[in-house]
């Protein structure tokens, strides 16, 4: 699956099967759902939870939360937009659940 894949599986409302635990809650955000994505992951402990959790608090607007969870993540706070910061997650976890 690619990020086009992706984007249209939100659109037509048809999760894949499959996904990692962070790709459904990305796929959730797309599709608007930002307290299901983010009870996917909240309880999570790994860097790439406190990642996507960084992201959903920032687009939250709660930016001191987000800046924390960047901080667990071992990232700094991206100087790009929301949308752009959300594309670059869903490369991120579709290339690590190849592996």
């Amino acid at each position: 699956m690619d990020l086009s894949e992706f984007k249209a599986s939100i659109q037509k409302g048809q999760i894949p099967d499959g996904l990692t635990v962070y790709l459904h809650a990305l796929w959730l955000d797309g599709k608007g759902d930002w307290n299901k994505a983010h009870s996917l992951i909240d309880h999570l402990e790994d860097a790439d939870a406190a990642f996507l959790h960084a992201y959903l608090h920032r687009k939250e607007g709660d930016l001191g939360n987000a800046s924390y969870w960047y901080r667990r993540a071992g990232k700094t706070k991206p100087n790009i937009g929301l949308v752009e910061e959300w594309e670059q997650m869903v490369l991120y976890f579709l290339e690590k659940m190849k592996e």
